[in-house]
């Protein structure tokens, strides 16, 4: 069983339902129909604000991929897109940095609340990304070579050990 953990960036402009809150849910269906489990849920209050919500939850020997939620949508300047770049690479870094799958379910930028609105599926779509991307590593280890390519040597080790 993939254990998920959850981040829910809360922030997003419009009247009604929030997008970010049916792509939670959306992500929770999902987990159940594929037989995983979320085991931790944090809510941040924006997109900006996932990355160390992510690493927190990454550094749990209990969760296996984190799944992040959040939209941000387009406004009057280019802020959008600043929001929407420091959070992906954040989250990259995390991902990399802690060899746990972190899977970007953002919408935007650039898009407008009734975009956001006809994508909230993405959050199940995401959790179903996460376990099929554990399963993936869970079949191979970092010391089998990619095919058509020698493994890449540890920077850190000692070549003459």
């Amino acid at each position: 069983m993939v254990r998920l953990g959850l981040v829910v960036a809360a922030y997003e402009k419009g009247d009604g339902e929030p997008v970010v809150a049916r792509m939670a849910e959306q992500a929770r269906e999902a987990a159940a129909e594929h037989d995983a489990t979320v085991g931790a849920e944090l809510t941040v209050p924006g997109s900006y604000d996932t990355p160390l919500a992510a690493d927190r939850l990454a550094r749990r020997e209990d969760i296996d991929a984190v799944v992040v939620l959040g939209a941000v949508v387009t406004g009057d300047t280019d802020h959008d897109q600043v929001i929407a770049a420091a959070a992906t690479q954040g989250l990259t870094d995390v991902s990399l940095d802690r060899d746990t799958p972190v899977m970007c379910g953002i919408l935007g930028p650039g898009m407008s609340t009734a975009e956001a609105e006809e994508r909230v599926p993405k959050g199940g779509e995401v959790v179903e990304s996460a376990i099929d991307t554990v399963q993936e590593l869970d079949r191979t280890t970092a010391a089998e070579p990619v095919a058509g390519r020698e493994p890449t040597p540890d920077p850190d080790s000692d070549p003459d050990q």
